[in-house]
């Protein structure tokens, strides 16, 4: 765990992401092959299932923390994480006076996980806390603090997947992009997948997507990216990226994170059989009417039961828009360029016709006004905007700035009153930085919509300290506060929803202005918010 903790400062204490990549090279040089495939697990985003609750963390610092609980829950309001609070409360025995020297011997990274983790969950309570509350007091603080993150599945190391896959390729001397490919996926940390990792990065591939291309939001005028010949532009589709695989007779269908969601869309399953053995298409999941494209509340109804009834399968039917051919007859396409891949899947579809798989239409050729004005109607049509991709590009790994663009719609905005505070995590954890907005209903104010970003660092400081001089009660970690401040907000979509006390959920809200020129009284209503609501989606689907 030493060298895991030292890894994270390292990580933690630069922007650099030479440095970065470096200090990870560095780091699986020295690990041994079940350290490295702990340490490539943890970094690449993945969580062990939780064996300990919150709860149980915080009744168990309360009893060892020998401060009062007041204290304590005031400490962690102040800071604002739970593993950190632990680390600086919980008291370690001094040793020749220097109270960070650790009591027990030194764990690598996959011991910890196979021997004292992974255990925790079929231990009964009094066993879990004597385990639990023993490393707290034998543990220097920041392992003691990396302990308990991955105890409560909270870890974030700030780097991406590709940084970590571009330090593996240093390391295990392979492409990246078969690295990529090869994270993908259920896997096992252990000695024997790191083996395959260095010896056949593309191990066992019969079920599995390739890393999805991802575009940039484009910000400067369409006209900037040259001749408007040069590009394909078709629909931003507001749906689910999702890639279509039919191999050795099975089909899969797998999300852009990377889950297997095959079994909530049965008809576009049953529809892949007829494509050739060894197909891969990228597309969007929708859930459509015939020609009609419906709201994306109403395909997020078919993500969230557990059982697919014959109604809800009738009430939203699903279909796969493909917009690029990825594999074909099992032979790799994505390094051919885009007109050849759009050409051969044309060709495809239309060949073998396939109930609920069709084909994303190319907009109309022209210049960049004419296609700027089709962009107009793009919400009218259900779709989040345009997206424009050269015909010379190859399919990709990841964000690469260049070839693919996302040219959408502005998005909806509303003005409301600032009602909750709560701390932010990480290095915002001792600032006030997640917020809950509320709209008029009649006289009072009512909770429609909670943001993360948007403001400033300079605003943040600004609106913490407003925040703990206007507090009108306390709720735990959570503050109530004067309702005077106003935030402009912008959304992507609404939908009905009667899990919000509003009856309305908003998708992707966040700050765009801190409206200091605005008084409360003048924020906007839930009743417009309604109207924006009836306009999306006249039918109400929720």
């Amino acid at each position: 765990m030493q060298r895991f903790a030292a890894l994270f400062e390292s990580l933690d204490s630069t922007t650099s992401t030479r440095a970065k990549v470096d200090a990870l090279a560095a780091y699986f040089r020295g690990a041994g092959e079940a350290e490295a495939a702990w340490s490539l697990y943890v970094l690449s985003g993945r969580r062990m299932k939780r064996s300990v609750g919150h709860a149980l963390l915080r009744t168990w610092l309360h009893a060892e923390a020998g401060l009062p609980p007041w204290l304590v829950e005031e400490t962690y309001g102040a800071v604002g994480d739970l593993a950190e609070t632990i680390a600086l409360l919980v008291p370690r025995p001094a040793r020749d006076g220097a109270t960070e020297a650790p009591t027990a011997p030194e764990l690598a990274l996959d011991a910890w996980f196979e021997q004292r983790l992974l255990p925790l969950a079929s231990l009964s309570e009094p066993e879990q806390r004597r385990q639990v509350v023993g490393w707290w007091r034998e543990l220097p603080y920041q392992e003691c603090f990396l302990v308990n993150k991955l105890l409560t599945g909270a870890l974030r190391v700030g780097v991406s997947r590709s940084l970590v896959t571009r330090a593996l390729a240093l390391v295990l001397d392979r492409p990246r992009i078969e690295l990529e490919r090869a994270l993908i996926g259920d896997w096992q940390p252990n000695a024997a997948f790191w083996r395959s990792l260095r010896e056949d990065a593309a191990g066992s591939v019969a079920h599995l997507p390739y890393p999805f291309y991802l575009a940039s939001a484009l910000t400067d005028g369409a006209d900037s990216l040259g001749a408007r010949a040069d590009w394909l532009a078709e629909w931003k589709w507001d749906g689910i990226r999702g890639q279509l695989v039919h191999r050795g007779g099975h089909s899969t269908l797998w999300s852009r994170g990377e889950e297997v969601i095959t079994d909530r869309f049965p008809e576009i399953i049953d529809a892949a059989r007829v494509l050739p053995q060894g197909t891969v298409l990228d597309g969007e999941v929708l859930a459509a009417r015939g020609s009609e494209v419906l709201p994306f509340a109403a395909l997020q109804r078919r993500i969230g039961r557990r059982r697919l009834t014959a109604k809800i399968l009738a009430e939203v039917p699903a279909r796969f828009v493909a917009y690029d051919l990825l594999e074909i007859d099992g032979c790799d396409w994505r390094g051919r360029p885009l007109r050849e891949r759009r050409a051969r899947l044309e060709r495809l579809l239309t060949d073998t016709p396939c109930l609920s798989i069709g084909l994303s239409p190319a907009l109309p050729t022209g210049t960049w006004e004419a296609l700027a004005a089709t962009r107009t109607s793009a919400r009218s049509r259900g779709v989040e905007g345009v997206m424009l991709k050269h015909w010379d590009s190859a399919y990709g790994a990841g964000r690469q700035r260049g070839a693919w663009w996302k040219w959408k719609v502005d998005p909806f905005v509303f003005d409301g009153v600032l009602l909750y505070a709560a701390p932010g995590s990480g290095r915002r954890s001792n600032l006030y930085t997640d917020y809950t907005v509320g709209v008029w209903n009649g006289a009072a104010l009512v909770p429609v919509a909670k943001a993360y970003s948007g403001l400033t660092g300079a605003e943040i400081g600004s609106l913490d300290r407003w925040i703990r001089s206007h507090t009108v009660e306390k709720f735990g970690i959570v503050r109530s506060v004067e309702p005077v401040q106003v935030f402009e907000l912008a959304y992507e979509g609404i939908a009905a929803s009667s899990r919000h006390k509003s009856g309305l959920a908003l998708r992707f809200p966040r700050i765009t202005r801190w409206r200091t020129d605005k008084p409360a009284a003048e924020a906007d209503t839930l009743d417009a918010l309604r109207q924006v609501l009836a306009q999306q989606d006249p039918s109400g689907v929720n």
